[in-house]
């Protein structure tokens, strides 16, 4: 884990495993029923809050969660300025130098990482952070007081969100109370619950400093507390007097790397709409309102410090759109550049963060009514919402599997007969997208999307990411087992 002076990091804890200490940072069942909203009796006025009953109901459904990456050989670039001045004494200027870049394989160590979750349903959904599960082989889960460990697998993780809904088998475990977000108060007493510094079942207090802050780091519209968060409270739950889930413990904003500083939650409704479509789809479903801008206030503050004359767009609150994006859903309704959004579906939008509050709790193909000022005059309009490719479907991630084949990496002796340091070599085309573009058996992928191919799993995350956007297809290339090299598209899906 690294501490960075006055950046948001994330809360994830390293522990010790073998011979490294390392820090491991930074991502379709149906939805169980809604638990009973059960409440503590509120303390007479001028009385201290009492936030015992908060800690017993919380504790019980706030779990240990380890995370493991074992052991790999890795291929790495190095540097190597003298290997071609010395094999070419001109320095490769006739082209025959490789400009001092080698590969060498190394064993990369076992490495482990600790967090927190929250228990959500009673037949094992915990919500964590997906920088907790990231890149995980391995999850164990421990429940409360260490009573029981198991293995846990994720349903879904979500790196902008920094979301992630993982699995154990268990029955009849303590289900955490969710509340609304929304009805949260600035000022507030709440309490952060997670396993922070390695020291199991902690709970911190505090209150509520802020609502819908925007980091800028992918996650948007937070709640800030003065709750002391710390490295291993990621995934931990933010509570409220009654013991009711308000979000879900994220990162801190410190100069020190620890809690000299604010956390941050991500609220239960933005946590909601995930767990749901990580249930459903298998990926977060993002809704796309199609524009570039940020506060009006902010963009204000900054002309004017930079003594740039400013015009009068009739208020201070809302978002300004300096870009509307091209075919997307603003495009399409007729926003403009300068113009301020005040208002979606009625509700106020005074900041950035408020208006990727409401826009994360929607999908793509939701409607909604947009409210804005151009050149001081109130408008209305109706967006529909798009996802990343730009139109309106549901969007899953797609999975090794639909290039129909079998994979596996070369081996030495195929490096040294073809003088290739790594490559992919299809075994099987059984049908799917490889057979449709005419890959054949024994071709040996390198590099797809201009990304180096080595592993399975190297392939894996590249269909994944390209799946998801707005050309979903694999431009592969690789060399047959003649020597001859062999290029393919492959598109994701049917046009």
């Amino acid at each position: 884990m690294k501490k960075i002076v006055n950046v948001a990091t994330p809360a994830v804890c390293a522990v010790a495993l073998t011979l490294s200490v390392v820090a491991f940072a930074k991502t379709n069942a149906a939805t169980a029923p809604a638990p009973i909203v059960t409440s503590a009796p509120a303390a007479p006025a001028g009385q201290p809050v009492d936030l015992t009953y908060a800690a017993e109901k919380a504790l019980p459904s706030v779990v240990y969660i380890k995370s493991v990456q074992n052991s790999k050989v890795q291929t790495v670039e190095y540097s190597d300025p003298f290997e071609d001045f010395f094999s070419d004494p001109f320095g490769g200027f006739f082209g025959q130098g490789n400009g001092g870049r080698r590969q060498r394989q190394v064993q990369t160590p076992k490495r482990a990482a600790a967090g927190s979750g929250v228990i959500i349903s009673a037949d094992g959904y915990i919500v964590t952070n997906n920088h907790v599960v990231d890149g995980a082989d391995e999850l164990t889960v421990t429940l409360n007081e260490n009573s029981k460990e198991y293995s846990a697998r994720v349903v879904g993780a979500d790196k902008s969100t920094d979301l992630a809904l993982i699995k154990i088998d268990a029955k009849n475990l303590p289900a955490i109370v969710i509340a609304n977000s929304d009805n949260v108060r600035v000022g507030e007493w709440v309490l952060a619950v997670g396993n922070p510094l390695g020291l199991n079942n902690t709970v911190t207090a505090g209150i509520v400093s802020a609502k819908a802050r925007s980091m800028g780091q992918g996650v948007s519209s937070m709640i800030q507390t003065d709750a002391a968060i710390n490295q291993g409270n990621s995934g931990g739950a933010l509570v409220n007097t009654r013991g009711e889930l308000i979000g879900i413990n994220a990162m801190l904003w410190s100069q020190t790397g620890s809690n000299i500083g604010y956390g941050f939650a991500i609220p239960t409704a933005i946590m909601n709409k995930a767990v749901e479509d990580f249930k459903n789809y298998g990926s977060y479903q993002r809704a796309m309102i199609g524009i570039q801008g940020g506060s009006l206030k902010d963009y204000i503050d900054a002309m004017k410090d930079q003594d740039k004359d400013v015009k009068d767009y009739g208020t201070m609150e809302g978002v300004r759109i300096d870009k509307v994006v091209e075919d997307g859903a603003a495009e399409e309704a007729h926003l403009q550049a300068e113009d301020v959004i005040t208002e979606i579906d009625g509700k106020k939008v005074k900041t950035m963060g408020d208006l990727q509050a409401i826009i994360a709790q929607k999908r793509p193909g939701d409607k909604v009514s947009v409210t804005y000022l151009r050149n001081k005059s109130k408008k209305t309009a109706t967006l529909t919402l798009k996802n990343e490719k730009g139109n309106t479907k549901v969007v899953k991630d797609a999975d090794i599997d639909v290039l129909g084949g079998q994979f596996r990496a070369i081996t030495d002796s195929q490096k040294e007969q073809l003088n290739i340091d790594y490559g992919l070599q299809v075994l099987k085309v059984s049908g799917g997208r490889l057979k449709s573009a005419g890959v054949p058996q024994g071709f040996i992928i390198q590099h797809v999307n201009d990304q180096s191919v080595k592993s399975i799993n190297d392939l894996q995350d590249v269909v994944k990411e390209a799946s998801k956007s707005k050309e979903p297809v694999l431009y592969i290339q690789g060399i047959y087992p003649t020597g001859k090299k062999g290029y393919f598209a492959v598109p994701l899906e049917d046009e």
